[in-house]
């Protein structure tokens, strides 16, 4: 992916691949940090474990109000009281109790006022799993933290993630930054692209002979993809 990117004739100062002042977050590092903000939650009485299966969600869970979002957890475990007793919290799923009915609002940098109720677009989230690994919504959000990023660019699938992340930085004490929600690339009938759509990647495009200038100017014509 980077290697695409950078064949793409994007740049950027610090990452992964040329270094930068967070370099040595590394996977140790960024442990010790998620189980110090899953310690934070546990004690705050923001999450509690959930031992419901794959089959018990499917069957009680709500279903959500768009296509790519998960479904609405059904509340089976949120009255359990016990969370304090684990000192970790490998073993159970984690989740974060959402405050019902409360508004989440920010001001998308693109976008515009986003408003989000808890409890009817998303329910109670995963931060840990049981397998021992932090969820994607707590993973981010630390990772921000510790990385001291101000501003957050990604697409407008994401923007109830945000409303969530929102909610764990409030909790956590975080900073929040700011956040630019991009639109998606879609292809002629208007679904987004996916991994399903290989054909249109950027490293088979790129082993297609196309040039970075025609895979640039693809993504900005109107009905070329």
């Amino acid at each position: 992916m980077v290697e695409d990117l950078r064949w793409l004739g994007i740049e950027w100062s610090e990452g992964p691949d040329c270094g930068g002042p967070y370099a040595p977050y590394a996977q140790n590092e960024r442990r010790t940090h998620y189980l110090d903000a899953w310690r934070r939650l546990r004690d705050g009485g923001f999450i509690y474990p959930c031992t419901c299966s794959r089959k018990d969600l499917a069957l009680a869970a709500t279903a959500p109000n768009d296509t790519d979002d998960e479904p609405i957890y059904p509340g089976n475990c949120r009255g359990r009281t016990d969370a304090a007793s684990f000192a970790e919290p490998k073993g159970v799923n984690w989740r974060f109790r959402v405050p019902d009915e409360e508004q989440i609002a920010f001001t998308d940098s693109n976008l515009g006022p986003q408003r989000y109720i808890p409890g009817r677009d998303f329910g109670d989230f995963l931060v840990w799993r049981r397998d021992d690994v932090p969820a994607y919504q707590l993973a981010v959000v630390a990772d921000d933290a510790a990385m001291q990023i101000r501003e957050v660019v990604r697409g407008s699938d994401l923007l109830k993630s945000t409303a969530r992340q929102l909610l764990l930085i409030r909790a956590l004490g975080y900073p929040q930054p700011d956040y630019f929600h991009c639109d998606l690339v879609r292809d002629s009938s208007g679904a987004r692209l996916a991994k399903r759509h290989d054909a249109l990647s950027i490293r088979h495009l790129r082993e297609s002979g196309m040039t970075p200038a025609q895979v640039i100017e693809m993504a900005h014509t109107p009905g070329a993809r």
